[in-house]
């Protein structure tokens, strides 16, 4: 069985009700839509229409928001594009010009501030690369050091600088209000630096009641990692977002960089999605390369909660297709980890809370029963997520009565989230769990399962009961 997660990004390669069933159906788990393109008025057609299949199908496929963040771009170039060669001069400039292959309007006004002679700054993903030479006022004189061709608004690093960008953009705020006023599940947010850039977007959700949606933090800059374990305190989730990353930090570090986060993220109890050009060549061809199957395998075995396509869903010419491929490479590598070593491995002093000791104990006794699935009542959904974070080796069936703690536990690690009626007692949650189970085929009459809960029921944060037993006995 697959326990790892697939976020899928949304755009005009599935943009109709049959091509994004057949997404849903061949795999996808939640819906990520990249606000960093198209208007609210076409995002929200994509928005109408995830509600509608997955009310069809009844799968709780949730909403990922991914916002565009303080990003550094080019202006728009009189021809469309230009092509820069090497060792001839390009000025950034701040007012608003129609670019040339002489110069181009930046967008961060500021930018002239923040570099100096020497500083080397990046163009499309680092295909195009060009150093400061001088500040003349506000125009930054550079030479070109590797040139290619660059077309409108395309994107801008400088690595290993500190760009004195705003957390938070007015887009931002934007589409943080779209999010809520179409009941997203997840915001990601781009190039976080520190703590306090995911605390003023929690503080942007609270003041216009969207306190309910969970933060996933973006990690794709050098504070970013240097930060992250403040980063991770504060975030409900984390994205490993190799794009960016890849060209603010040596392409080198981003393997290590990526087992560091999944590694703290697992051992924390918080869900990580491993990002970025996972099955990049299925944009235009029907398989992948060797290496991306071993990227997706191997992200698997490092212990990520989820892996993601990026343009290979958006826009590619074979968007079900590799959302297949990558069920069938992540299913096989699931299948292939020792989860009793991996459990034993996680050796703890002390447990923090009841939570986690319950939560850890539920793991090894199904593991030593061979129990066929956890089934765990959950009104938040703390309890699923902290057995997801000890990697049971059976599927954890998560029971709720709230339809967004149903959706918002896709994303975790090995949760098959139920939405059921509320309990008034705890023999009552569990008999509703395992029914509900059982009416849909999770498990069936002489199944060994492990129970657990929290109680008295309605009582968040607390889980203090745990229970085996054979179904129909």
């Amino acid at each position: 069985m697959r326990m790892t997660k697939i976020i899928c990004t949304l755009g005009p390669a599935v943009d109709n009700d049959v091509l994004l069933k057949e997404l849903i159906l061949g795999g996808m788990d939640v819906a990520r839509l990249n606000f960093s393109h198209g208007t609210h008025a076409e995002q929200k057609v994509r928005v109408d229409r995830v509600k509608r299949v997955r009310e069809k199908l009844n799968i709780p496929v949730p909403l990922l928001l991914d916002t565009k963040g303080p990003e550094i771009r080019l202006g728009k170039f009189q021809m469309g594009k230009v092509t820069l060669k090497e060792n001839n001069i390009f000025i950034l400039v701040n007012e608003d010009i129609l670019g040339t292959e002489e110069k181009s309007t930046i967008s961060h006004k500021e930018l002239y501030k923040d570099v100096k002679v020497g500083t080397k700054i990046l163009i499309n993903d680092g295909l195009v690369a060009i150093e400061v030479k001088k500040v003349v006022d506000k125009d930054i004189h550079c030479i070109i050091l590797n040139g290619g061709d660059i077309s409108n608004n395309k994107g801008v690093n400088i690595p290993e600088t500190d760009t004195h960008l705003p957390a938070i953009t007015n887009q931002d705020i934007e589409d943080i209000k779209f999010a809520i006023e179409n009941e997203f599940d997840f915001i990601a947010c781009s190039f976080v630096r520190k703590a306090t850039d995911v605390n003023e977007v929690r503080k942007i959700l609270k003041k216009y009641g969207g306190q309910d949606i969970r933060i996933i933090s973006k990690i794709e800059n050098r504070e970013g990692v240097n930060n992250f374990d403040e980063i991770l305190k504060v975030s409900d989730g984390i994205m490993v977002a190799r794009g960016d990353l890849g060209v603010e930090i040596p392409t080198e570090e981003v393997p290590l960089v990526q087992k560091m986060i999944i590694k703290k993220c697992y051992n924390y109890g918080k869900p990580v999605i491993t990002a970025t050009q996972m099955l990049d060549s299925m944009i235009v061809n029907p398989r992948p390369t060797r290496a991306e199957s071993s990227d997706v395998a191997n992200a698997v075995y490092d212990g990520t909660s989820a892996i993601m396509l990026s343009g290979e869903s958006a826009m590619g010419k074979y968007p079900i297709e590799s959302v297949k491929t990558m069920v069938r490479i992540a299913q096989m590598a699931d299948e292939s980890i020792d989860y009793g070593s991996k459990l034993a491995a996680m050796k703890f002093d002390t447990m923090e809370n009841i939570t986690n000791a319950i939560s850890y104990a539920t793991c090894t006794i199904a593991l030593q029963l061979n129990a066929v699935s956890i089934i765990c009542a959950t009104q938040s959904g703390q309890t699923a997520r902290m057995i997801s974070r000890f990697r049971a080796s059976c599927p954890i069936i998560a029971t709720t009565w709230n339809p967004r703690v149903q959706r918002q536990l896709a994303i975790s690690w090995g949760v098959t989230p139920l939405l059921v009626k509320a309990a008034t007692n705890v023999e009552e949650m569990f008999e509703i769990g395992v029914k509900t189970a059982l009416d849909i085929k999770l498990v069936k009459t002489g199944d060994i399962i492990v129970i657990t809960a929290g109680g008295p029921v309605g009582k968040v944060g607390t889980t203090n009961i745990l229970k085996v037993e054979t179904v129909g006995e």
